[in-house]
């Protein structure tokens, strides 16, 4: 079973993906070494400070890659593009805890804003639901909880072959009551 683990940067998606490899040998693909080593970088963008992967390109090579293990997750914030997956776990986080993990990160404010829009406006997860409908979408909240904790509930997820997916069906968390408080944006 190929698993994409996307989320809006910040969200844990690296540090989730690191404890199942670590404690629960799931196979781990980072999608942006992946691009790297397969030359699908095609171009820098230098306003956002990240680099363009060309995704059509990336869907092809994908699915000629072959996996020891039965279970692999792509981890990356592009990897529901992948059309070769089964599922989707978007990962969430509210959005002030969303700035301050960016803000740790010493992203820049303009950079944090953006990522924090795209969480508020659910643009991954729709994105992922317009891609694979919402039977292969789930979508976890990472805001209170540990890592540790997470990758437990997402190793348990593939165990038992998503038989809870209900319980994190997509659409449950809306951080849209963010819009309303004048004072969140305030000096973006």
């Amino acid at each position: 079973m190929k698993i994409a683990l996307t989320g809006t940067p910040g969200t844990g998606k690296t540090s989730i993906a690191y404890i199942l490899e670590r404690n629960h040998s799931i196979q781990i693909v980072n999608l942006h070494q992946f691009a790297l080593e397969e030359d699908l970088i095609e171009d820098f963008e230098q306003k956002r400070l990240s680099d363009i992967i060309d995704i059509d390109e990336l869907n092809k090579r994908f699915i000629k890659k072959t996996y020891d293990k039965t279970s692999v997750i792509i981890e990356g914030h592009l990897s529901h593009f992948l059309k070769s997956v089964n599922m989707v776990i978007v990962l969430r986080c509210h959005p002030a805890m969303l700035r301050t993990r960016l803000e740790t990160k010493q992203w820049a404010e303009e950079k944090i804003y953006e990522n924090i829009e795209a969480e508020i406006l659910d643009i991954i997860e729709s994105e992922a639901v317009d891609i694979h409908t919402m039977e292969r979408v789930i979508e976890i909240d990472t805001t209170n909880n540990t890592v540790e904790d997470l990758a437990k509930i997402i190793n348990s997820l593939i165990i038992s072959r998503f038989k809870e997916k209900e319980k994190y069906k997509p659409g449950q968390i809306d951080w849209t009551d963010v819009l309303l408080d004048d004072t969140f944006f305030h000096g973006v």
